[in-house]
């Protein structure tokens, strides 16, 4: 069995004074979390919430109008937070040349902190039942606050599909954003795993900026979800965003962050959309393939210079990460495979051979057995091909490098 893991976001609306309690509530439990993660970093980084149980609790008690569970919560997240920051400077090692003029990485762990993490927002976990719960016929939900428990309504708009079919509600975080109250309640549910079979439909997937998505499937099929407006769009962002970063005043600072969160919720969108249509396409047992984009430098050669810092900085990742939990949602997966030569190898007669794709034109022409195709189809068949060579039993398939002329 599959753990799946989603984040359900719930509108609150809260009365006047309840703002204020939720405000209060959630100033106090950042004031606390700053505290602790001070202690932490203080105290050689011990990542059991017990031990800062043991330190911290009956002095928390004493000063803090925050209840027993809250403050539990508290510890928890500030544990969890550390923990987040360990694994993300485990993911880029520090790396320097040494005397030989080799390069070598040094693994970093929290020593190389230089301060405590700073908890900037105010902010609270809530633990569900404990610290909220619906009532009423699931009409409102109860919160917790410094004082007693409140009760206020929310949009239930799409949430009642996580009251039935299997999923699990667990700890909920209370956010404040743009004059707006939200829950972001964590939920579970058990699937299947990804069984292959016989019926098993294979999909390779080349991603770019040219064309969001290049798909060929089991049926040889091939699919274009074409990037050309986004790429527009994308280069409207940057110039407004030049022009603002021109002005350097408060309100264009102001404005600067707002354009980066609008420009976010367009990114997610497009992603979540995307990967939407391509489950919706393919259903169950589907096995889609991509190329494992990893310390991948891309080549922006044939990019004009303002669309540069698009191919960067756009969400390959993103599309990645919502691909593979809607996949598991229906009994599919994702496979990454290596990316080498997947944009050089013919399909036809195996040459491996650079000078055959032709980025000025979009076209991939074999010298050898006159094979030709458009480039991104090109590398969506040979990603294809390594998730065929996978469900055969190879581990790790890759495209090997064959030169000779036969």
């Amino acid at each position: 069995m599959t753990t799946l893991g989603r984040t359900a976001k719930v509108r609150l609306y809260p009365s006047e004074i309840q703002a204020i309690q939720l405000a209060d509530e959630s100033q106090e439990y950042q004031r606390l979390a700053t505290i602790v993660s001070e202690w932490v970093f203080n105290h050689d980084f011990p990542m059991n919430y017990l031990k800062i149980n043991h330190a911290l609790y009956k002095k928390f008690r004493q000063e803090s109008p925050l209840n027993s569970q809250m403050i539990q919560s508290v510890f928890r997240t500030v544990v969890a937070r550390y923990k987040t920051v360990l694994e993300q400077m485990r993911q880029h090692p520090f790396r320097y040349q040494d005397e030989t003029k080799e390069w070598v990485k040094t693994p970093k762990d929290l020593t190389w902190l230089f301060k405590p993490v700073h908890f900037s927002r105010p902010q609270a976990d809530l633990v569900r039942q404990s610290n909220y719960s619906f009532v009423d016929g699931m009409t409102k939900i109860s919160l917790t606050t410094l004082g007693k428990r409140t009760k206020m309504s929310f949009t239930n708009r799409d949430f009642e599909q996580y009251f039935q079919n299997g999923w699990k509600l667990g700890t909920a975080k209370l956010v404040h954003a743009q004059g707006k109250w939200y829950l972001h309640i964590g939920i579970t549910k058990e699937v299947a795993d990804f069984e292959s079979t016989k019926e098993t439909k294979v999909v390779g997937i080349d991603r770019g900026l040219r064309f969001l998505a290049t798909i060929h499937d089991h049926l040889g099929k091939t699919l274009f979800f074409d990037g050309k407006k986004i790429l527009r769009k994308r280069k409207k962002f940057q110039e407004t965003r030049r022009q603002l970063q021109s002005k350097g005043t408060k309100s264009a600072k102001k404005r600067l962050k707002q354009l980066a969160q609008r420009e976010n919720r367009w990114m997610t969108d497009i992603n979540h959309r995307l990967a939407k249509t391509l489950v919706s396409i393919y259903g169950s047992r589907t096995l889609f393939v991509l190329e494992d984009l990893t310390n991948v430098t891309f080549n922006t050669d044939n990019l004009s210079k303002a669309l540069r810092n698009s191919h960067r900085s756009w969400s390959f990742f993103q599309l990645e990460f919502f691909l593979s939990y809607k996949a598991a949602a229906i009994q599919s997966k994702v496979l990454k495979v290596s990316p080498a030569f997947t944009s050089q190898r013919c399909p036809q007669c195996g040459l491996i051979e650079k000078a055959n794709r032709h980025h000025e034109t979009h076209e991939y022409h074999c010298c050898q057995c006159q094979y030709r195709s458009n480039d991104d189809r090109l590398g969506a068949m040979n990603i294809k091909l390594l998730g065929e060579e996978w469900l055969r039993g190879i581990k790790h398939p890759k495209i090997k490098k064959v030169t000779a002329i036969g």
